[in-house]
């Protein structure tokens, strides 16, 4: 079931939003806030989740609480990859945590954390570990990124590919299942923390990886997962069965669904990073997303914890 909806994937980061068109993130502030209020429309016991945000940076999020974008979610998000992408240390997680908490009151979640075996397969399992010695129990969810190393024949979701040199080729790189489904040595340690810790898989449309993913999250007893729903494939043909399909095949787990990527056609710019031309239009696919797989019936179990808190 879905226990939650995030809006946007990684606002701050370039690759997911552009900053040249919108530099103050005003209009991503006003989308925001017209997809949290159709989403609340649709579902008002389905909590909101800001997309996590990534770099982490409490400025960021003090930028969007001035614009009243807060007023409209019930938890902020954070993403952090300290062994791969950031420029801080892996034993600073906590401080990270701590920053966004001293700017919010707002329950945090990590959406994302991964760490790559581009380097090393042993590198990933020790960073699991630590990862989770530093985490568990500092927050109410933590999502591993990812399940599956994403194949190469694919690209990855950046605007800078090839120009970030080898930490381009890291984004290949961070499943706990290789390419061709075989495990790789922190599956053994993840399936230890898997009733705690959470995933974030993404699914590509018609993902061929999707019931192989199923059955792995099951044999490893993952209670939680984090996935989207592309507003851009959703001009796609047969968009709705796929859709239906993959809901349909994660129904037995806790999901927070992540609505984004601005349709080319749909946007300022002909590129999914750009705010779309008409807000509601992205608050509308929100919506009716919810509509069609979390109805109004009663609270999530992220509801219940939220208000336990």
């Amino acid at each position: 079931m879905i226990e939650a909806a995030m809006i946007w994937n990684e606002p701050n980061n370039k690759s997911h939003w552009d900053p040249e068109i919108d530099p103050d993130w005003r209009l991503f502030s006003e989308m925001a806030i017209a997809a949290s209020q159709a989403i609340k429309e649709a579902n008002p016991n389905l909590p909101r989740v800001l997309g996590g945000i990534s770099p982490i940076d409490p400025g960021f999020i003090n930028n969007l609480k001035e614009r009243g974008v807060l007023d409209h979610v019930d938890v902020v998000a954070v993403h952090g990859f300290p062994l791969d992408w950031n420029l801080w240390q892996i034993h600073e997680w906590p401080a990270k945590i701590d920053e966004v908490r001293a700017v919010t009151d707002k329950p945090i979640w990590v959406t994302e954390v991964g760490i790559s075996t581009f380097g090393a397969e042993e590198v990933q399992v020790w960073g699991l570990n630590r990862t989770a010695e530093l985490l568990l129990g500092q927050v109410p969810k933590i999502h591993w990124y990812s399940l599956y190393d994403l194949p190469r024949a694919w690209e990855a979701t950046t605007r800078h590919r090839e120009a970030e040199g080898s930490s381009y080729y890291r984004h290949f790189y961070m499943g706990l299942l290789r390419e061709d489904g075989t495990p790789k040595p922190a599956l053994e340690e993840y399936a230890k923390v898997a009733s705690q810790m959470g995933l974030c898989q993404w699914f590509h449309f018609e993902d061929h990886r999707l019931d192989d993913a199923v059955t792995w999250m099951k044999r490893l007893g993952v209670k939680y997962l984090r996935t989207g729903l592309s507003w851009a494939d959703s001009f796609r043909p047969n968009a709705l069965d796929w859709f239906d399909r993959q809901m349909e095949a994660l129904a037995d787990f806790d999901v927070t669904v992540t609505f984004c990527f601005t349709p080319e056609h749909r946007g300022i710019a002909p590129h999914h990073t750009s705010p779309p031309q008409v807000k509601e239009e992205f608050a509308e696919f929100c919506a009716g997303m919810i509509r069609r797989y979390a109805p109004h019936t009663e609270a999530s179990s992220a509801q219940k914890v939220l208000e336990a808190l």
